[in-house]
């Protein structure tokens, strides 16, 4: 496969010239304009931040793309799918409500907001996988799937259990409905926190399977009729329902990596990454770390594999930030250098097999020329 082409801008702005301008320069140059968009609905997946979390991308930069697809005569929306734990998005009613807290609204961003897994997060299509490997079909935010174009604008920065949290983690993990991301979470089936359970039986009525049960007034699941859809968590409104196999590493990874492509398989796409505030966590904790390295810039591709593996590129050359994680770990007396700043923020973490699959499965090369705008 030829290399692909990943464009590139820094942070600097001369005077009467910001950054959203040269966002949109490097979105045209990039060759968003190429992409017909004319009457067609366009999916602008990003995250719009847990509450209590300031590193989310400002909604800003989400109206810069939102406009260009406007003035290509497109029908721009931001979207996202509902969370699998207990927190701020996990259902469409607080992940909206949180999403304009967080300034996402119609009139900051210039398009509308639609959480693309529907109110209880089980509104998905089964998506087949070209060439999977993990996952034979995909379960995706059904407004997502409907869309014509699909656009990826995403923070990058690093991720406990991935590494690094990019363009491929924001397709893959963040399209997949509360179904698709207990599946991408290993082997996930839910589990029910007795001390929070109210035994109200709303889960019951949503399970599918006919898997819970009240024997002494507190929900039991038989896993043996249990399919892991993860119905129960969005149904339970005490949050005493989660999925205790959060973390999967490498098999996560891969497995995210077989969702992207499911995502932007035989349809437009295009796809930003913003690499500024790169904490050393997830925008999901209700917190966020001191960055672990400088702001960057901004990059764009057609190419989401070579995007991520540009921006991971510029971040290992970066100068790693004393008093943060990955400073503070450097700096730790007999700590054992990786060389390798997303794995000496987070050590059990194997980033590398995201790019690896995404690539096998046909996404797209890790091979790449950039381009300075």
């Amino acid at each position: 496969m030829d290399k692909s082409t990943v464009y590139f801008t820094d942070f600097r702005c001369s005077i009467g010239n910001g950054q959203l301008d040269k966002l949109k320069k490097l979105c045209i140059a990039a060759g968003i304009k190429d992409i017909d968009m004319e009457g067609k609905f366009v999916a602008i997946k990003m995250h719009f931040g847990e509450l209590g979390n300031l590193a989310f991308l400002r909604p800003n930069y989400a109206k810069v793309v939102a406009d260009l697809c406007k003035e290509q005569g497109g029908k721009p929306f931001l979207t996202d799918c509902n969370t699998l734990y207990p927190g701020s998005r996990k259902n469409a009613l607080e992940h909206l409500d949180c999403a304009n807290l967080n300034g996402f609204n119609t009139v900051t961003t210039g398009c509308q907001i639609i959480i693309a897994d529907g109110l209880r997060g089980t509104d998905d299509v089964e998506v087949p996988v070209v060439n999977g490997e993990y996952i034979k079909t995909a379960k995706i935010g059904r407004a997502i799937m409907d869309a014509d174009v699909f656009i990826s604008l995403s923070h990058f920065k690093g991720h406990e259990a991935t590494g690094f949290g990019g363009a491929l983690k924001n397709i893959g993990m963040g399209c997949g409905s509360r179904a698709g991301k207990m599946e991408q979470h290993k082997d996930g089936k839910p589990a029910i926190d007795e001390e929070l359970c109210r035994g109200c039986r709303r889960c019951a009525r949503e399970c599918g399977s006919d898997a819970i049960s009240y024997p002494e007034k507190k929900a039991v699941i038989d896993y043996d009729k249990c399919k892991g859809c993860g119905r129960c968590i969005g149904a339970c409104t005490f949050d005493a329902i989660g999925n205790p196999n959060d973390c999967a590493y490498e098999m996560l990874d891969r497995k995210m990596a077989e969702y992207a492509q499911a995502v932007c398989h035989g349809r437009p796409c295009f796809h930003i990454s913003l690499v500024q505030d790169i904490s050393p966590n997830c925008d999901c904790h209700e917190e966020n770390d001191a960055p672990i390295l400088p702001d960057i810039g901004m990059f764009a591709s057609f190419d989401p594999v070579a995007l991520d593996q540009a921006c991971a590129d510029a971040c290992l050359n970066a100068q790693p930030l004393p008093n943060s994680q990955l400073g503070d770990n450097l700096a730790s007396e007999g700590w054992e250098c990786h060389h390798d700043h997303f794995k000496d923020s987070n050590p059990n973490i194997e980033w590398k097999a995201t790019l690896e699959q995404a690539e096998k499965v046909g996404l797209g090369t890790r091979q790449y020329e950039l381009k300075k705008i």
